[in-house]
């Protein structure tokens, strides 16, 4: 006796989220995605179709099998993927889930998938994004671009938020995160204690420093 799963049939396609690293293509007239999964040596569009990355036949997802789009019910576990070191320069991606699909406890394995929005994580500098900036590596015709601020890109390759999303096309939006809504930042670890602290250090180096200064003037007078 085969065990069914359970179908389900939403008047409206799921929303989920997720998190991949930008990517332009070697030409720079197409913008996409690379994945953190097993699946990452895939690049993918802003509308693609999932296909096993293991060379199988079977149509994505099947259920003796990993392959197909991942994605997380809640933008705030999809955030949590960010605080790693080796997921800092990707990006937030909120996601509309297409074709059929299988429903986890945290999220779904489904076939096609339409990304919607793009949010960048500020520049290493803890700056605001204000542009895409070449990564320094990428995949085989793609490089992979992160979020960098005026100050910090330099003379690396860039392009502006708004070209990426016109070259991703399918309506998609890309948005730069204010660096005190990201997890983990420093603007948002600090408490009213933490800043208390701060603001009574700097008193303190702002009385030694006019100290110093009262002495040197004395000194110039005598």
């Amino acid at each position: 006796m085969r065990l069914r799963l359970p179908e389900e049939r939403p008047t409206e396609p799921p929303t989920g989220y997720k998190i991949a690293r930008l990517a332009l293509s070697h030409g720079g007239a197409r913008a996409g995605f690379t994945g953190v999964s097993p699946g990452a040596a895939l690049p993918y569009g802003a509308l693609d179709t999932a296909h096993c990355v293991y060379g199988r036949r079977h149509k994505a997802p099947h259920r003796r099998c990993d392959c197909g789009f991942h994605c997380v019910h809640e933008r705030a576990a999809a955030e949590a993927f960010l605080c790693t070191g080796e997921h800092r320069g990707a990006a937030l991606l909120e996601v509309t889930v297409l074709g059929a699909y299988i429903r986890f406890e945290r999220g779904f394995r489904y076939a096609r998938q339409r990304v919607r929005a793009v949010t960048v994580r500020p520049c290493g500098c803890g700056a605001r994004a204000a542009v895409l900036a070449d990564a320094g590596w990428g995949k085989p015709g793609w490089r992979v671009v992160e979020g960098a601020c005026a100050a910090c890109v330099g003379k690396r390759v860039s392009l502006r938020l708004t070209e990426f999303a016109r070259f991703a096309g399918e309506g998609l939006t890309v948005g730069a995160a204010r660096p005190d809504t990201v997890p983990g930042s420093p603007a948002e670890a600090m408490g009213v204690p933490e800043l208390v602290a701060e603001a009574a250090l700097l008193q303190a180096r702002l009385d030694v420093f006019q100290g110093e200064l009262a002495r040197l003037s004395e000194d110039e007078k005598g």
